[in-house]
């Protein structure tokens, strides 16, 4: 409730909704937050796919952008005009939507990042428009656990730059993002880092034990994605791709000669027609697709599984946190620096430069370890639980303030804080 008895008002933005499971698990994230905590709050979303959003989490959302077209490529007149009269329309639109919100929250994902193709008309000026929007309508915008990086295209990087300086609360998923926010011309000295939004996701109940005959191995997954390099690679993006996808195959070709069951898990739409090329190449019944369409759905896959290999950034979080151990195909800093705060530093391969052999070598490594691993994780996740209770605390204190709650939470409090947010998740339709 806010000072007046009235409840608060909450808005939460992003490409949420459009196909993208990262991003939904950090939004499902900060609900079970707002249903734990603040469960008078009035919420609703301005977001990629307000359908989705709405038909899966129960609020009402509204389209992120007038024109439906956004993100194809505009080659006729008529679409090139369309789509700039949008920018203006977007401009009124995200201003009268911040206006009818005490508070606006952006839930994790990469939104000050460029470490895939990105055009600065895009995200990066919806972000632009939400955050300048709440500066001059008095609306608290709050951009919670997010992931940066430096960023060479100067357009972009202005826009991201203005966004963050012009957002009421930050702060990062990892220490990289701190960093590259700071390096950007952001003053960070009151910005904190926490462990990734999708760690206070409910755990997934331990994998059956595997049905594979004791001088056997059981079941892989291998979390492919449609890599193509980041935004300063669009003059090599299909040789990289190529290269990706080859060295994936044969490394899936590889564990399925060994006998080993391989399930393909995707992180987006867009990953589809990866994963069948890798089946339609390899020709083996031992490999097959998940049709997972959940963070929680992929944490069970992988929880299933034996090892997880895995390129997008929340397959790795969803295996790290159903303490499996894991192999990332890596694409960009945050990758490592995820895997190294869980203990597997060690565990990261170039998904630019895919060596199958060299993959084969790690992968077998890291099961020769997996008890040792295990245990690691299951370290390392207790501990990320505890840090985003901190989290969670500290928003509250920023960003409702009238409520009465307490402004911070000891440890004693925050393994209970968590189990709340965690049944909450459970509940939810």
């Amino acid at each position: 409730m806010t000072a007046d008895g009235t409840p608060v008002r909450v808005g939460v933005f992003g490409l949420l909704g459009s196909g993208n499971l990262g991003n939904d698990g950090s939004l499902e994230a900060v609900l079970g937050y707002l249903r734990a905590e603040h469960p008078a709050a009035v919420v609703d979303a301005l977001c990629g796919g307000p359908e989705a959003v709405t038909a899966r989490y129960r609020i009402p959302a509204t389209r992120l952008h007038w024109y439906r077209g956004e993100y194809r490529t505009a080659s006729r007149a008529g679409s090139i005009a369309a789509k700039g009269l949008g920018k203006l329309v977007d401009a009124v639109r995200t201003a009268a939507w911040v206006r009818r919100h005490d508070v606006v929250i952006v839930p994790g994902m990469g939104v000050l990042e460029a470490t895939l193709p990105l055009r600065p008309w895009g995200f990066p000026y919806a972000l632009f428009l939400l955050c300048a929007s709440g500066r001059l309508l008095g609306t608290r915008v709050a951009l919670v656990g997010v992931g940066a990086s430096a960023i060479a295209d100067r357009p972009t990087r202005a826009l991201v730059r203005w966004s963050a300086r012009l957002a009421a609360y930050r702060s990062y998923r990892d220490a990289l993002s701190r960093d590259a926010m700071r390096a950007m011309g952001v003053d960070t000295a009151r910005d904190e880092v926490y462990p990734d939004l999708a760690f206070a996701l409910p755990a997934p109940p331990p994998g059956a034990p595997s049905d594979a005959p004791s001088d056997a191995q059981g079941p892989v997954c291998v979390g492919v994605m449609a890599f193509h390099g980041g935004n300063d690679d669009r003059d090599r993006a299909e040789e990289i791709h190529r290269r990706y996808l080859d060295g994936t195959t044969r490394f899936v070709r590889t564990l399925v000669e060994d006998g080993r069951p391989v399930r393909l898990l995707t992180g987006d739409g867009v990953d589809a027609p990866v994963a069948a090329a890798i089946v339609d190449a390899v020709g083996s019944p031992l490999v097959t697709v998940s049709d997972a369409a959940s963070l929680a759905e992929l944490m069970a896959e992988a929880a299933a599984a034996d090892a997880v290999v895995a390129t997008r950034y929340h397959n790795l979080v969803c295996a790290l946190k159903a303490g499996t151990p894991t192999l990332a195909l890596s694409y960009a800093a945050k990758s490592d620096a995820l895997m190294a705060g869980m203990g597997l530093g060690t565990y990261c391969h170039p998904a630019r430069e895919v060596d199958a052999d060299r993959l084969v070598e790690q992968f077998r490594e890291l099961e020769q370890r997996s008890a040792e691993l295990r245990r690691t994780l299951a370290e390392r996740n207790l501990a990320a639980s505890r840090h985003l209770g901190q989290q969670f605390a500290a928003l509250t204190a920023a960003l409702f303030p009238a409520t009465g709650r307490a402004g911070g939470t000891t440890d004693t409090n925050t393994d209970t804080d968590t189990d709340t947010r965690a049944r909450v998740l459970k509940e939810a339709p």
